[in-house]
């Protein structure tokens, strides 16, 4: 099958995930779906090459969020999230902020809660 045609016929779904991610589907760092994210000092400024998805996931982060929100704000896979956001910790331009944990080495109630009630307001 031709690629011309998989974009044609509505296949595209199917290939953009691949596609902005430059083809890779493993972030570098772990990151579990309730891990807050904000922009940084760094990602503040305008920065040179940055993808127009970065652009708008820096635009989203100037009050924190969850790996979860991000991906529901974007509408994007989770997958692709993860590996866009660890990209952008890499270099940088977003702060990755370790969850506190409770009793069992699981997320803070607190933290579940505020993930809970952000994705509520989807």
């Amino acid at each position: 099958m031709h690629w011309g045609s998989v974009l044609e016929e509505g296949g595209a779904g199917m290939v953009r995930p691949y596609f902005r991610t430059h083809g890779r589907t493993r972030p570098t760092r772990d990151l579990p779906i309730e891990t807050l994210v904000s922009i940084t000092q760094r990602g503040r400024a305008v920065v040179r090459g940055s993808t127009p998805e970065e652009t708008e996931i820096c635009a989203l982060l100037r009050t924190s969020q969850s790996v979860a929100e991000v991906a529901a704000r974007r509408r994007i896979p989770l997958g692709v999230a993860r590996v866009l956001l660890s990209d952008l910790a890499d270099r940088g331009i977003v702060a990755v902020h370790t969850a506190r944990k409770s009793s069992g080495n699981r997320p803070s109630l607190e933290l579940m809660e505020r993930i809970l009630h952000g994705l509520s307001r989807l």
